[in-house]
Parts: structure tokens; sequence; C-alpha cells
């Protein structure tokens, strides 16, 4: 595998640095305090392609690599978590779900307007009750002629509020069946779909995350992806992809804290000497570092697998886990490093200690993962 990147990675990674500097770095704090969903920001970035980089030109998107997916999130992750999350849910479940899916008619109708980042994408698989045991979903499509009724509840989605259409997964079957989950498009503004509770979170709080409710939604079966009973397949399909933009996420947030430490560990002076003379902080930096090399590879061989169109569960999970630990590992340790000012709203490493958590919980905890792997190496 050839780690160094090319011109094409090298170009994006520039495109996503200078545009969070320019259009997101002002307004973290103002957006993370009001809990504000900048929606006319994600227009702005479908302009620049980042809102449909997997997607084919035909279909309006950028048409890159995951190796170029994987650093532009890496680069808006390392200004704010929100907006990283954000752009990975919407490319890679919600868009990812339809182009990988759907058919051509459905590619046709939804993806332009997505890829180009006019809509706004969600993706719908979590209940209230129903976490990892998603084989016990609640959310049932019972098929009524030539549509189906959809009913219940679907919890901690990305843009459930103000996303344009969301991705489902309902139980068509009985529980814990094999084959008893179908996916389906639904659109906003359809009858018996709103928006329920909006949650107030810890950390990234710039992204929207909020219940999607169903009483009697009526959808016809051309919003159906893929064959009755194949949901469930289809979404472990889409996870896979998906934990990799996570570990993109979440080292991007890694990678912010330890550069705002490794600064001021360098500027800090105590005892008339810069504080990242004293081994204490010199190796605490060396661990960042090397963690963040290590969850780097992890996400470049991922990336690689994805291009070659082999298996990634394994290493996707693996790359998921390690980087998210990762993260909240190097945010802790950047706290430690300013000390009391890390404590403080006024210096940017409290809020990547905030944001990083989440790495470890959505899209599969870290035991999950750790569950994925085992079954991976003992199979």
């Amino acid at each position: 595998m050839n780690f160094a990147a090319n011109e094409m990675t090298q170009q994006v990674a520039i495109t996503a640095r200078d545009f969070a500097k320019k259009h997101i770095a002002p307004h973290v704090m103002e957006w993370d305090e009001s809990q504000s969903f900048p929606i006319s920001l994600f227009h702005e970035m479908g302009k620049l392609g980042l809102m449909g980089m997997l997607v084919p030109h035909e279909y309006g998107g950028a048409d890159l690599s995951y190796f170029e997916y994987n650093v532009a999130i890496q680069e808006i992750s390392k200004v704010c978590g929100s907006i990283g999350l954000s752009m990975a849910a919407h490319n890679s479940l919600c868009t990812n779900h339809i182009l990988s899916f759907g058919n051509e008619a459905q590619k046709a109708l939804w993806l332009p307007k997505l890829a180009t980042g006019e809509w706004i994408g969600a993706w719908g698989l979590t209940e209230p009750n129903t976490g990892s045991d998603a084989g016990n979903m609640q959310t049932t499509a019972v098929k009524d002629g030539d549509h189906w009724i959809l009913n219940g509840t679907k919890c901690w989605i990305t843009h459930g509020m103000s996303g344009n259409l969301a991705v489902v997964i309902c139980r068509t079957g009985e529980p814990r069946t094999s084959g008893n989950a179908t996916a389906f498009v639904v659109d906003r503004g359809r009858p018996g779909f709103h928006a329920g509770k909006k949650e107030n979170k810890l950390g990234m709080r710039a992204s929207e995350t909020t219940e999607m409710i169903f009483t009697d939604c009526f959808i016809p079966d051309s919003h159906r992806l893929g064959a009755v009973g194949d949901g469930f397949r289809q979404s472990l399909k889409i996870l896979d992809g998906g934990r990799i933009s996570i570990a993109a996420l979440a080292l991007g947030i890694a990678k912010g804290a330890y550069e705002a430490a490794l600064k001021y560990a360098q500027e800090r002076y105590q005892f008339d000497q810069p504080i990242c003379n004293f081994q204490g902080i010199s190796f605490k930096l060396a661990d960042m570092a090397t963690e963040i090399m290590a969850a780097e590879l992890l996400i470049a061989q991922c990336c690689d697998l994805k291009m070659r169109h082999l298996p990634v569960t394994k290493e996707g999970a693996m790359a998921k886990y390690q980087a998210s630990e990762t993260a909240v590992k190097i945010a802790n340790d950047a706290i430690q490093i300013f000390g009391g000012y890390g404590y403080t709203k006024d210096f940017p490493v409290e809020k990547f200690y905030r944001d990083a958590k989440l790495c470890t919980i959505g899209e599969g905890t870290s035991e999950i993962q750790k569950l994925v792997i085992a079954r991976e190496i003992l199979r």
C-alpha cells in the first residue's frame, strides 16, 4: 500500500482546511453554546463537493475516493467535531445507502440534491429500546396495496428535524427473525412523519440530534430500497463504511486537540522554560503523536480496502475503535497539558474533550466494535 497522499488528496485536504478556517472556526463556540445547526453552511459545503464526495459525477457528486473523503472529514473535524459528524452522517449513511442500494430511478431522483448539499439527509436505525439490539426494532412497515404504512419512533437521529429526507429501517417481519427489516426513503413533509425531541447533548452540540416519529405514515412502494427483508443486511454494509468516517472524525478531533496542546506546551513558560521541556509533558506529546499515527494507518488501510472493493468489516471496526478511544485519551491529556486553562471555554481543548466521547458511542459502541472484531478473528 502506498501511504503517500496523491495530488488530489492533498488538494482536497487544503480545500477543506481553508473552508474550515474561514467559515467554521469563527462560529464554533457560538453554534456550540446555542446548539444551532447551521444549515446554510452545509449548502456552501455542497458547492465544494463535500456533501457528495463518494457520489459519481452523473448524480451530481464529486466522485472522489475514500482517501479524499477521509482527509476532508479530518480537516473539518480538527476545527469542529459537530460539523464533521453531520458531514459524515450525510455522506456515509443517508446518501451512501441510496447510492449503494437504490435503483437507477431512485438514485437519479434523490442523489443530485443530496450530493450538491441542496438537501440534507438523515438515516434512521436506532430506537429508544433497541440500540445495538436492532433485530428487535419496534418501528414497523406494513404493506397496504402499493404503499407501506410506517409506525414507530427512531431516536438519536442526526438531522432528524432538519433533514429533507431520511433513509429509515423498519421491521417488516417478526422480531428477532432473519430478514425482518426493510429500508425506505421518507421525504420531509409527508403526512405522519415529524420530528420529536431534540437532544440536549454533552458535545457535538451543533450537530442536530432528534427523534423521528412515524404515525400511519404512507410511503409508496417506489420508496423502498432493495428487496423486502434486506434492510438489516444493507445497514451492516453501510455501517462498515460509516465506521471509517467516524474513525476519520475521531482522528480529526484527536489531531485538533494534539495540535492545540503542542502549541500551548511550546508557548507556556514555567520555571523560565517552555513546559514541553519537562518530561511529564513531552512524554504525553510523544504518546499523542504515536497514537495518532497508529489511527491514521488503520484508517488508510480501510480506505485502501474500500477502493479495492474488499471486505472491511474487521478493519473498519478496528479503525473506529482505536481512533475513537484515542480521541478521548488525547483530548483528556490535552486538557491536562493546558491545566486550569484547559477547563475553560476560552481554549479549544474542552470542546474537543466533550465532542470526542460521542465517537466511542455512535455507529456502534466500542464494546460492539470489540464484538465485531472478535467474531471476525474467531470465525
